[in-house]
Protein backbone atom coordinates (compact mmCIF):
# COMPACT_ATOMS: atom_id res chain seq x y z
CA UNK A 1 0.00 0.00 0.00
CA UNK A 2 2.87 1.93 0.65
CA UNK A 3 4.09 1.85 -2.86
CA UNK A 4 1.30 3.85 -4.06
CA UNK A 5 1.83 6.79 -2.11
CA UNK A 6 5.56 6.61 -2.98
CA UNK A 7 4.76 6.84 -6.31
CA UNK A 8 2.06 9.82 -6.23
CA UNK A 9 4.95 11.77 -4.09
CA UNK A 10 7.24 11.29 -6.63
CA UNK A 11 4.85 11.99 -10.04
CA UNK A 12 3.97 15.58 -7.84
CA UNK A 13 7.90 16.40 -7.52
CA UNK A 14 8.55 15.84 -11.22
CA UNK A 15 5.63 17.68 -12.14
CA UNK A 16 6.56 20.53 -9.95
CA UNK A 17 10.23 20.36 -11.36
CA UNK A 18 9.22 20.03 -15.10
CA UNK A 19 7.00 22.89 -14.58
CA UNK A 20 7.71 25.63 -12.19
CA UNK A 21 10.63 27.78 -13.72
CA UNK A 22 12.02 29.60 -10.62
CA UNK A 23 13.40 33.34 -11.24
CA UNK A 24 17.38 33.21 -12.30
CA UNK A 25 19.56 35.68 -10.11
CA UNK A 26 21.78 36.71 -13.08
CA UNK A 27 24.09 38.80 -11.22
CA UNK A 28 24.42 35.22 -8.76
CA UNK A 29 25.35 33.36 -12.06
CA UNK A 30 27.98 35.94 -13.48
CA UNK A 31 29.82 35.96 -9.87
CA UNK A 32 29.69 31.99 -9.91
CA UNK A 33 30.88 31.59 -13.50
CA UNK A 34 33.71 34.14 -12.78
CA UNK A 35 32.89 36.44 -15.69
CA UNK A 36 35.73 38.25 -16.29
CA UNK A 37 36.70 41.83 -17.92
CA UNK A 38 38.43 42.49 -21.27
CA UNK A 39 41.98 43.50 -19.38
CA UNK A 40 42.09 40.22 -17.68
CA UNK A 41 41.49 38.36 -21.17
CA UNK A 42 44.25 40.78 -22.70
CA UNK A 43 46.72 39.79 -20.30
CA UNK A 44 45.87 35.64 -20.58
CA UNK A 45 46.16 36.35 -24.61
CA UNK A 46 49.61 38.05 -23.88
CA UNK A 47 50.76 35.65 -21.30
CA UNK A 48 49.83 32.42 -23.90
CA UNK A 49 51.03 34.39 -27.14
CA UNK A 50 54.80 34.72 -25.07
CA UNK A 51 54.80 31.17 -24.35
CA UNK A 52 54.19 30.36 -27.33
CA UNK A 53 55.85 32.91 -29.78
CA UNK A 54 59.67 30.92 -29.73
CA UNK A 55 57.73 27.69 -31.08
CA UNK A 56 56.70 29.39 -34.16
CA UNK A 57 59.96 30.92 -34.62
CA UNK A 58 61.71 27.56 -34.47
CA UNK A 59 59.29 26.39 -36.85
CA UNK A 60 59.80 28.67 -38.93
CA UNK A 61 63.32 28.66 -39.23
CA UNK A 62 62.56 24.78 -40.00
CA UNK A 63 60.55 25.75 -43.05
CA UNK A 64 63.37 28.09 -44.21
CA UNK A 65 65.91 25.02 -43.80
CA UNK A 66 63.75 22.55 -45.42
CA UNK A 67 63.33 24.53 -48.55
CA UNK A 68 66.89 25.38 -48.51
CA UNK A 69 67.30 21.71 -49.01
CA UNK A 70 64.97 21.40 -51.58
CA UNK A 71 66.56 23.94 -53.70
Amino acid sequence: MGRGRQKAKHTKVARELKYFSPSTDLTALERELGASNAEHEEELIDKWADLYADDEDEESAEDVDDEDRRA
